[in-house]
């Protein structure tokens, strides 16, 4: 193994374990009053900040975009990023980080499924062994078979499957945007779109918690920096010297950090009964990854939506 693929590896595991630590800063800001809905708007206007300075520094000429193209980016920040962070902080409040984290990792099971419609794709024994994987992984997950059902409710259920749902539409608009513009402009206008339409949806302008409280505005930084843009740069640049098929089996390590943060720095608690279902939820995905390798569909897009 060379040096740079080693460094690959290194900057695909920091990248996955910083998008498994988000969690951490949600847990925080609803421990301080906010609602889902506004820490998505938080977490967007702190991202759009950060890669705007970077795009601005850097690469200014990435602000440029066609109006007509907008909707790929209402797509990518609306329809995706702003509803399925929106379910996912729902989902940790609601049930605990591993949870959360394993049901917003049915997104490439959707992403089959959604794809056999939109791009014409074939339904194949492979493809259906995965759903099913991840169907009974899910149910285990949830506690449905075990005397543990009570810690996960219909809505922390239903708003789980819904991130998971809301990720996968990421590769689909960012397929579609990804053949005009570059990842980059992709990120800044997505994170743009969510926080325009997230402020007045949000109603954090109305709300009596004070935005600029020393803590508010530090969880807030973290979680645009940590969970978002240095994620997005530490996977971006391991792609660059190793294949999105091993990049995409090495970021399982992200429901893996959120399940050792739940339990070490929130004592929660997972069942054997609900570690086999993760165990069910990533032999999934690592089938969907094997079948990948021939198909650049999912390779990189479904990790930069996150």
């Amino acid at each position: 193994m060379s040096y740079y693929t080693k460094i690959a590896f290194l900057y695909i595991a920091i990248g996955a374990s910083l998008w498994g630590i988000i969690g951490y800063f949600v847990k925080e800001l609803s421990l301080l009053g906010f609602t889902p809905l506004q820490i998505v708007f938080l977490r967007a206007s702190s991202a759009f900040i950060f890669f705007f300075i970077w795009i601005l520094a850097y690469r200014p000429h990435l602000l440029r975009i066609h109006m007509k193209d907008s909707w790929y980016f209402f797509g990518t920040g609306v329809l995706s990023v702003s509803f399925f962070n929106w379910c996912y902080f729902t989902t940790i409040q609601h049930s605990s980080l591993a949870i959360a984290a394993i049901l917003l990792y049915t997104a490439p099971a959707f992403v089959l499924v959604i794809s056999i419609f939109v791009f014409k794709e074939s339904l194949t024994r492979q493809k259906m062994i995965a759903l099913f994987l991840t169907i009974i992984g899910c149910t285990l997950v949830s506690g449905l078979l075990s005397d543990r059902s009570a810690e996960l409710s219909w809505i922390g259920l239903l708003t789980g499957l819904g991130a998971g749902f809301g990720y996968s539409l990421y590769s689909i608009f960012g397929k579609l945007a990804g053949k005009k513009y570059e990842t980059l402009t992709i990120s800044f206008y997505t994170f743009l779109f969510a926080m325009i339409v997230l402020f007045p949806l949000s109603g954090i302008y109305g709300s009596e918690i004070v935005i600029m409280d020393v803590n508010v505005l530090r969880y807030t930084a973290g979680l645009g920096l940590f969970p978002t843009v240095l994620a997005y740069w530490f996977y971006t640049n391991g792609l660059k010297h190793l294949e999105a098929s091993k990049a995409s089996i090495i970021s399982t390590v992200e429901p893996v950090v959120a399940v050792l943060m739940g339990v070490f720095l929130y004592n929660e608690s997972v069942s054997a009964l609900q570690t086999v279902g993760i165990l069910f939820v990533l032999g999934a995905v690592l089938i969907i990854q094997e079948r990948k390798k021939n198909n650049m569909f999912l390779n990189e897009t479904v990790k930069r939506g996150h």
